[in-house]
């Protein structure tokens, strides 16, 4: 039963991050890590003793332990893809800055000559 209410959440979730890319609310870029995301929370739902199976493979005891690990490991590299884009988006600020400077200081030279 808890299976049942796991695939309609993971197919609901799937439906909202479409609709939110139809919607210009998030990029395609952006959305394929959180639909990927969803697809492998489907499967899980689908066949729960593969997450058994792979923690096997794995050498890991606990499989539970193995979803634990593999989502923090997914918000560490949805975070390092974050803060880079913070970076370049901080960098682009500065260069429009000085170039708006630049020009303010031009209009201000052209006005008094």
């Amino acid at each position: 039963m808890k299976n049942i209410i796991f695939i309609i959440l993971s197919i609901i979730i799937m439906l909202y991050i479409l609709y939110s890319v139809r919607k210009d609310k998030l990029s395609v870029k952006s959305s394929f890590g959180w639909f990927l995301a969803c697809v492998l929370m489907l499967l899980l739902s689908i066949f729960p003793y593969s997450l058994d199976w792979v923690a096997g493979l794995v050498g890991i005891s606990y499989p539970p332990t193995l979803l634990l690990t593999l989502c923090i490991v997914m918000l560490i590299v949805i975070d390092f893809n974050y803060s880079k884009k913070i970076s370049e988006m901080q960098k682009k600020i500065t260069d429009l800055a000085q170039e708006l400077s630049i020009v303010k200081s031009q209009i201000k030279k052209g006005g008094k000559e």
